[in-house]
């Protein structure tokens, strides 16, 4: 017989966790479309080296993951998250007076994406400790709803505060937002667990990295780089294509597509359905990337049809990375014990920090010359990625899994 109350998803814990998330990335999502904007204005500097500046984020991120899931997997998780919330919302601070120097802006800037980096996974695993693993996939997905909710608001609030001509109230509105996530994590109450000693944890590669999640990584930082691209010169691609005023409603719309994903992806995954789900969400992902590489050709014939193709390509592109994003977690989950949970989801959140760094960093020196370029290598990689899935990292996954 079940025990119902066991299987129970939505505790009072499960929601502060989901309610934290969303304030964490809502206060990141605000700074997304608007930051390359405001490197614009303020320092008068190239979409090239915009990229660059942007990219330093990614790659503070990427540095201090593998640490980070060691950490969260050798002392207790609730400590390390809350440590690590507390000191992203303490970096919001420092844009309110790095307005001359572009050097500090990039020192803050790192410094910020090594706590965004420490949150992410220490939020990432938390969430697994407080939920019932007979419904981890259902569980993940809402999870992810709470990101895919942030990136509908986040940009457009963030568009919208800007437009007021207020950089200053753009990044009170992330710091405002950031410390009211902070206090509802600090009330979530986490199952205890037994910690090796200390000693057991030796200091090796493999204690940074998933080894058998390898493969799964490299594909997914093959769709990561278009995901980059796409949030990073989304609003900068629309402007040139004759769509304007509508930026923050592409961001809308991808998060509908998103948040409408995980209405089945999630069930799925619980029922066994891993690959399939991530490969289904491929394909679809790839339809939206052929839509935003054409927005410019169509919007030159047709502004109207512009139009049409730049929703229906959010929508589809949101759709294609929601339906991965709680099957691909899961996959990472289900090649590693329990005592390296923290590890694997540090892997899985490495892909993803190396492919939307390295699309920020790649869009902004193609956009130099033609902004669809970018989103049509972004498509092609999405395919080689698919092939890549399909015959390295499936076979793979099933020969491996541990759960």
């Amino acid at each position: 017989m079940i025990d119902v109350k066991q299987d129970r998803l939505f505790t009072r814990d499960y929601i502060f966790t989901c309610i934290a998330a969303f304030m964490m990335s809502f206060s990141f999502f605000i700074l997304v479309p608007t930051l390359p904007l405001y490197l614009r204005d303020t320092f008068a500097i190239s979409p090239a080296l915009v990229g660059v500046v942007l990219s330093c984020y990614v790659i503070a991120v990427l540095s201090v993951r593998p640490m980070t899931g060691f950490v969260a997997d050798a002392l207790p998780r609730k400590k390390v998250y809350i440590v690590s919330y507390a000191i992203f919302v303490l970096s919001f601070t420092g844009y309110f007076f790095i307005t001359q120097s572009l050097m500090l802006f990039i020192l803050l800037r790192v410094f910020h994406g090594f706590s965004f980096g420490m949150l992410t996974t220490a939020g990432n695993t938390l969430v697994i400790d407080v939920m019932p693993s007979s419904r981890r996939g259902e569980g993940l997905g809402y999870y992810g709803v709470t990101n895919n909710l942030a990136m509908a608001f986040g940009p457009m609030v963030g568009l919208f505060v800007i437009s007021s001509g207020s950089y200053t109230l753009l990044f009170l509105t992330s710091l405002v937002t950031g410390i009211v996530g902070l206090t509802l994590g600090a009330f979530v109450r986490v199952p205890r667990r037994e910690l090796a000693p200390l000693k057991e944890f030796k200091l090796s590669v493999d204690r940074f990295f998933l080894k058998e999640g390898i493969r799964a990584c490299i594909a997914f930082f093959m769709l990561a780089i278009p995901y980059g691209m796409t949030t990073s010169y989304m609003a900068m691609y629309a402007d040139s294509a004759g769509i304007k005023q509508n930026a923050g409603l592409f961001f809308t719309v991808m998060a509908a597509g998103l948040i409408a994903s995980r209405l089945n992806s999630g069930k799925r995954v619980d029922r066994g359905y891993i690959t399939e789900t991530i490969t289904t969400g491929i394909v679809i992902a790839f339809m939206g990337a052929m839509g935003e590489a054409l927005l410019s050709t169509v919007a030159s014939w047709s502004i109207v049809a512009g139009y049409i193709t730049y929703f229906v390509t959010a929508f589809l592109f949101g759709y294609g990375y929601g339906t991965m994003f709680p099957a691909y977690n899961t996959l990472f989950i289900n090649l590693a014990p329990h005592t390296r949970r923290a590890t694997a989801n540090a892997t899985y959140l490495t892909g993803w920090d190396v492919g939307i760094g390295a699309g920020m960093l790649l869009g902004g020196y193609i956009s130099e010359y033609d902004y669809s370029y970018c989103y049509m290598i972004g498509a092609a990689l999405v395919v080689v990625a698919l092939i890549f899935f399909s015959r390295v990292v499936t076979p793979h996954f099933h020969k491996h899994r541990l759960a």
